[in-house]
């Protein structure tokens, strides 16, 4: 403890010196680079998970499901739905049909669609589900056989509104039905809107009683499960095979793994890139701290004339890079956090002030901020600056006291 507060003294004098003069600027500036580092990691940050999970909650909420079951015998259904019931880690086991369509409407237009069939009390069932699938048109009402509920961009491509009748030309299913048609009619109840543009571009839905009777009796029945935390599939999975073992069960993290795992790619590659932010700040503190060192060198010789270790002295210099770490990495952690936060109204402003209608289209990006991420980066601003200054100190073993006073 007493070397302790013999560092803490000693580098509070060494700061007082230094706080004019070349040294000071130098230490402020490897200050501001931490912080500049450390607030334009987290806002990059925020905003590529944004986007990402964006897509991923879609994706999940309204397409995959977090667990798919599949070939469940009729005389297990209710078992299985008892097990779901059951199962704290299960929210919600939502039953659906599905086929490949070919839609066609209004001027013989045409859009190829993934028609699902599911209950039409899906909206109360699956709280997901109703959060990701923004209608913005009509209702989403499947009470009738004839009902659909389409995605926007679909619409936009048959030229549908509410009350339009659509046709599904074309239908895949099992032999009991017929390839093509022309009186599968629907009348189109609403229009809905989500955060992946795929399922927006490709995804109709009709009720499971029309599903059954278009899709044919060989259409298998598929349980969508939502778990309380999708990193809890693994666990449900093991549930699942050994209470049925002959069932299929698929995790969100095979049906999805070729473009989730690009994402990945693409964060990871994008949080290397910036990262090399703190590189060349390390490499300025370095600089800099090898300029002090080399300016205390006399003040360094008689510390060590007076007793104090090589070790001692050189944490003095790590305390101090400390604080310079700290000085960067706090503000830039405030900052990060309150620029991702608002990012949609600092554009909004910027749009209103300049006029320039692109700023409104920026306004839209999402941000969302994972707190153990937020937590890395800001130690990455503080690690780089101690390390830089470590390893500069280290050339402080290398000074003999008799040379320096010799020199002096």
């Amino acid at each position: 403890m007493s070397s302790f507060k013999w560092v803490f003294f000693v580098s509070r004098r060494f700061s007082k010196v230094d706080r004019k003069g070349r040294t000071a600027v130098t230490s402020f500036l490897a200050s501001l680079g931490v912080c500049f580092g450390v607030m334009a990691l987290i806002v990059v940050m925020a905003v590529m998970n944004g986007f990402q999970m964006s897509y991923i909650d879609s994706i999940m909420e309204i397409s995959s499901y977090h667990i798919r079951v599949s070939g469940i015998a009729k005389d297990r259904e209710n078992e299985f739905l008892e097990f779901c019931k059951n199962n704290k880690k299960i929210t919600c086991a939502v039953p659906f049909l599905e086929a490949q369509g070919l839609m066609a409407g209004r001027n013989e237009n045409q859009s190829a669609s993934i028609i699902r069939a599911v209950p039409e009390n899906i909206m109360s069932h699956d709280a997901g589900f109703k959060k990701e699938l923004k209608i913005i048109s009509g209702k989403f009402d499947l009470a009738d056989e004839n009902s659909i509920v389409v995605g926007n961009t679909i619409a936009w491509n048959l030229g549908l509104r509410r009350g339009s009748k659509v046709n599904i030309a074309a239908l895949s299913g099992s032999s009991d039905t017929d390839l093509l048609s022309a009186s599968r009619i629907f009348t189109v109840k609403g229009i809905f809107y989500c955060g992946y543009a795929d399922i927006n571009a490709g995804y109709c839905f009709i009720n499971m009683n029309a599903g059954q009777s278009n899709f044919g009796k060989d259409c298998p029945l598929v349980y969508g499960l939502k778990l309380k935390s999708s990193a809890g599939d693994s666990a449900v999975l093991n549930e699942i095979k050994e209470n049925f073992p002959d069932v299929n069960a698929v995790s969100w993290r095979e049906f999805n793994r070729g473009f989730f795992g690009v994402l990945r790619m693409e964060k990871n590659i994008l949080f290397i890139l910036v990262l090399l932010i703190f590189v060349v700040v390390a490499i300025n503190i370095y600089n800099a701290f090898k300029k002090l060192v080399y300016e205390r060198k006399t003040e360094i010789a008689v510390l060590s004339a007076l007793g104090g270790g090589k070790k001692s002295i050189r944490n003095i210099f790590l305390f101090q890079g400390i604080k310079t770490g700290l000085l960067g990495a706090v503000p830039g952690f405030i900052l990060g956090i309150t620029l991702s936060k608002n990012i949609s109204k600092i554009f909004e402003t910027a749009a209103a002030v300049t006029g320039n209608s692109m700023f409104s289209v920026y306004a839209s990006i999402p941000s969302r901020l994972v707190p153990h991420e937020v937590f890395v980066i800001f130690m990455f601003g503080l690690c780089s600056s101690m390390a830089a200054s470590w390893i500069a100190g280290k050339s402080i073993l290398r000074l003999t006291v008799s040379e320096v006073l010799r020199d002096e």
